[in-house]
């Protein structure tokens, strides 16, 4: 049984290489501070709403490993309960590594990425495929998207964490562009409303 939360990272191996590095102290006392958590809060909640995409990772039975990028529309990774999440599986290239994998091994881990605020969390638990629950499919399913769910996969977190955004260079969607620019040209078309004004009331004076 693990002692701490994070203990699902922070293997023995782990702790000796942070020892030998001078971090093991910093992260041993944030264990004793309560450290990781192991069920979704309201920050967590909300961060997922947002998130139109992320990375699941998976391991075959000899443990090679295997990231697969999952998208959506945003929320399409729902929280279901106090320790759970679920998203629909759509359809995709049909290799079915990730089913595959979890048919052998039901360890998984979720990496998501905010990147234009340079936030990212990382998720540890255990995935499983649903098939034959079609009211839990409908539940996770969005009007209007176009992509067919063909089954649920439910993932029970052990633990979380947040990353802090060293690193992560700032990139933005088409539609955050956009809003951008929206705002960008109605500035621009006030200023020229006003160097117009300006320059008709200098015509009339002279």
């Amino acid at each position: 049984m693990r002692e701490f939360v994070s203990d699902i990272a922070f293997t023995p191996s782990v702790k000796a290489a942070q020892e030998q590095r001078g971090s093991r102290r910093s992260y041993a006392r944030m264990e004793q501070k309560g450290g990781w958590r192991d069920t979704v809060t309201e920050d967590l909640a909300a961060f997922l709403a947002e998130r139109d995409s992320f990375y699941l990772a998976t391991t075959n039975a000899e443990g090679q490993p295997y990231i697969q990028h999952r998208a959506g529309p945003p929320g399409f990774l729902k929280t279901i309960g106090p320790r759970s999440l679920a998203f629909a599986d759509f359809g995709g290239n049909k290799q079915y590594i990730t089913l595959g994998n979890l048919a052998d091994n039901p360890r998984a881990f979720i990496f998501l990425m905010d990147y234009a605020n340079r936030r990212r969390i990382k998720v540890w638990g255990r995935a499983r495929v649903v098939e034959d629950d079609p009211d839990l499919i409908a539940k996770l399913s969005h009007a209007g998207y176009q992509a067919r769910p063909e089954r649920a996969i439910l993932f029970e977190i052990e633990a979380w964490d947040v990353n802090c955004p060293q690193h992560i260079t700032p990139r933005f969607t088409a539609a955050e562009v956009d809003e951008s620019v929206v705002r960008l040209m109605a500035r621009v078309a006030a200023l020229e409303a006003e160097i117009a004004a300006f320059e008709g009331g200098a015509a009339r004076a002279d």
